[in-house]
């Protein structure tokens, strides 16, 4: 099981890998000494695969460090270290979406086109085939067809949704969800919402709304916020994160797409800049190809 888990995870990474750890693998086999050229080449390649220009600094930083402190002169063993420092930046810590406690309230933010409905979907399928009963909440009422999409994923992943008309007010789609958990014994209860992000106002209006709801009807609930982020996007995925915490907390990263792109670098940069741990990635199309993050399977799948 592992061993496919881990396959599905280094194929997902492929273009990243060639794009980061393919290039300065190249580079270091081509190295004769350690020098200033080999820290900038070296940076050039980390930015251009969105690790950032803040993070690359500090890697690099930390990097000149270890090096004069374990005397290192073969450029080979560069690898080694880099690998370190970006476990160190991730963190060990296995990320998992068993819940923390039950009842469990998930409300899941991020503009439109990221894939947020898709990742609700495979999340409920996820906590489904591990035996939890999962209700869906569609709280996102503006976008056209965002009902109709997320219908069509509860029933691949075999959950009920509660859902309102197009239009109708969030809260009240959230608060008839809560009265639906608390009647059918739910274990978690995941909520869509809308990503408007261009309208900041709009939509901390609405999270306020909801979370004044959940207050007041679903007290006993452990309560998480999910982001969802494209990994297609880069840096401007960092931008929107940062953008998000702003509007309010956020408790963990879904991070969509990573096998589409070369940008995988994003996942030390989003940990590194904001310290929101990332908690599920997908690298596939399939409906368990949403996997949760384990740092050091992420590092050595680039490695």
């Amino acid at each position: 099981m592992f061993k496919e888990f881990f396959d599905k995870l280094r194929n997902g990474l492929e273009k990243t890998k060639s794009n980061l750890t393919g290039r300065i693998t190249d580079m270091l086999s081509r190295a004769v000494t350690i020098d200033e050229e080999l820290y900038d080449e070296l940076e050039e390649i980390l930015i251009t695969a969105d690790i950032g220009v803040e993070t690359t600094v500090y890697i690099i930083d930390r990097l000149k460090e270890k090096i004069k402190e374990d005397k290192i002169k073969d450029p080979n063993l560069l690898n080694d270290c880099l690998k370190k420092i970006i476990i160190d930046i991730l963190g060990e810590e296995e990320n998992s979406i068993v819940p923390k406690q039950i009842p469990e309230i998930i409300l899941v933010i991020g503009v439109n086109g990221v894939g947020k409905t898709t990742s609700i979907g495979k999340i409920c399928y996820k906590l489904k085939d591990r035996g939890y009963k999962v209700i869906m909440a569609a709280a996102d009422t503006f976008r056209a067809a965002a009902i109709d999409q997320l219908e069509v994923w509860s029933e691949r992943a075999g959950v009920e949704i509660i859902k309102h008309q197009e239009g109708s007010d969030p809260a009240a789609v959230v608060f008839d969800a809560i009265q639906a958990s608390k009647a059918r014994k739910a274990d978690v209860l995941i909520c869509d919402t809308a990503g408007r992000l261009h309208n900041k106002k709009n939509l901390m209006k609405e999270l306020e709304k909801i979370n004044r709801v959940i207050e007041r009807e679903y007290k006993e609930a452990f309560k998480q916020i999910f982001l969802v982020l494209d990994a297609t996007t880069g840096q401007n995925a960092v931008q929107q994160a940062k953008q998000f915490t702003e509007v309010c907390p956020v408790d963990g990263i879904i991070l969509t797409k990573l096998d589409g792109t070369a940008k995988g670098g994003i996942v030390i940069s989003i940990k590194h800049s904001l310290n929101i741990p990332v908690k599920l990635i997908g690298v596939g199309e399939g409906i368990d190809d949403l996997q949760e993050f384990k740092s050091r399977d992420f590092v050595e799948a680039l490695f």
